[in-house]
């Protein structure tokens, strides 16, 4: 993960992860940092059946993640 302040969002890595282990499956972590369409969908399709939580936990994880703007997570 890159420290370079330009590519790092506001969004806390370890408050998006700790809301995708509890409530990935609502999509509260996407409504947290910003993608409230896909947080919509992910809250009508219990996540995806759970895959789509699974997906994003593994890449929030990984530091792969991104807000809305495109931006990593604050570490």
């Amino acid at each position: 993960m890159s420290n370079d302040p330009a590519l790092m969002g506001d969004k806390e890595f370890t408050t998006t992860l700790i809301l995708c282990v509890l409530l990935g499956g609502l999509g509260v972590h996407r409504f947290y940092t910003g993608h409230t369409g896909i947080g919509v969908v992910q809250l009508l399709t219990a996540g995806g059946c759970g895959l789509w939580t699974l997906i994003d936990l593994i890449q929030i994880a990984t530091g792969k993640f991104k807000d809305a703007d495109g931006k990593l997570l604050k570490k």
